[in-house]
């Protein structure tokens, strides 16, 4: 993509939100039962390409076994409410009652409640006691210190989330040279390599830092910074990057490094995606499944009783993620899988993505990965 000239001296990239594209129907098109939306994650398998985001809003002990029932993969964060407090349903309750101009502080106070490690494994035993895989979030400079907890646990999938992560992240839980009095990174590629669970990390914007992180011998990458319902990353720091780019960008990047190692990287879509057509276009323009919160922290039985916001919404330094009101539309099973009786595309989420491969006449997730894309004006629809 050519680069445009802001200024004497600077160019900038164009780049593309999923609201500016639309999927292009193709010759040949197939009954929505045919279509399959399963895909495989280092020997797990998984009937719907939904990652339940890792925020106490969204994903609690009590409903990730009916988020694995459907198909999907729930995200507990392992340095939330589930893990700071023995029983946070009074605290969850306190939030969603908050007015707007004192939630951001008390949030802030919520939050200093220190992470009890013990409370890791026993909530990681209760997803795996309902059946369902139990995957949890863990941050960079966190991830070190609570790791033998995690491993402890007998967690399926971790996941290592933050705004923005490479593969050598500078973290005060890295050691300090006394010497030079700098601080140490965390190796990812050294850390990852050690584990014996698949690893996701992220996230990233770029072709390079996708890169990066495909080689640190991540299963899977997170894509996306600053697209989140919520999120005020782009305000507050000026980052961010549109996330149809961004996925495209990260897509070039796994095929440089499968062709340089034969090792397929999966791709996740992270934040930015609240309807159908946002997770269809996400999925074609080359993720292989999706992380959302908004859509299902506005579901009836979510955590967050009508309420949205992201851990990173609680920093002491500088919060970037608002807390944010969802109108409640249904239950998460009838945001992901239906019953739906609206039209606007925000339940039955995965329905809409049936429909949106049967239309273009593609059976695999892979095979839509494909799909003709035309970017329209921002507003169009296309139709």
């Amino acid at each position: 993509m050519g680069e445009i000239e802001i200024g004497l001296g600077k160019t900038a990239r164009r780049g593309f939100g999923l609201d500016e594209l639309t999927i292009v129907p193709s010759r040949r098109t197939r009954d929505a039962e045919l279509v399959d939306l399963s895909w495989e994650l280092q020997g797990f398998r998984f009937e719907l390409p939904v990652l339940a985001a890792p925020c106490d809003s969204v994903v609690s002990p009590n409903n990730a076994g009916a988020i694995d029932e459907m198909g999907g993969v729930a995200v507990l964060d392992l340095e939330g409410l589930w893990t700071r407090y023995e029983d946070p349903t009074a605290v969850l309750a306190e939030i969603a009652e908050l007015d707007d101009d004192v939630v951001a502080s008390r949030l802030q106070e919520i939050y200093k409640q220190p992470v009890d490690p013990d409370l890791i494994v026993s909530r990681v035993h209760a997803i795996r006691e309902s059946g369902a895989v139990a995957a949890g979030s863990v941050t960079p400079h966190r991830i070190e210190e609570l790791l033998p907890k995690v491993l402890e646990s007998e967690l399926d999938l971790l996941v290592i989330r933050s705004t923005v992560v490479s593969a050598e992240h500078v973290t005060k839980a890295g050691s300090k040279d006394s010497d030079t009095n700098q601080v140490e990174p965390l190796n990812l590629k050294t850390f990852i390599r050690q584990l014996d669970i698949p690893v996701l990390v992220g996230s990233c914007t770029s072709y390079q830092a996708a890169l990066h992180l495909m080689r640190t011998g991540a299963a899977g990458v997170l894509v996306g910074v600053g697209t989140s319902t919520g999120a005020t990353t782009a305000d507050t720091f000026g980052v961010g990057v549109p996330l149809a780019t961004a996925i495209a960008d990260a897509r070039a990047a796994r095929m440089r490094h499968l062709d340089e190692t034969g090792v397929y990287v999966h791709l996740i879509a992270d934040g930015g995606m609240d309807t159908g057509g946002d997770v269809a276009k996400a999925l074609a323009c080359g993720a292989d499944a999706v992380m959302i919160g908004s859509p299902l922290a506005g579901a009836t039985d979510a955590p967050g009783h009508g309420c949205h916001w992201a851990p990173v919404g609680a920093r002491a330094d500088v919060p970037h993620s608002a807390r944010i009101r969802v109108p409640l539309r249904g239950t998460q099973r009838e945001v992901l899988v239906g019953p739906s009786d609206s039209s606007d595309g925000r339940l039955d989420l995965m329905g809409a993505l049936r429909g949106a491969m049967a239309s273009s006449g593609f059976e695999s997730l892979k095979d839509f990965q494909k799909a003709e894309l035309m970017v329209v004006p921002r507003g169009e629809t296309g139709q």
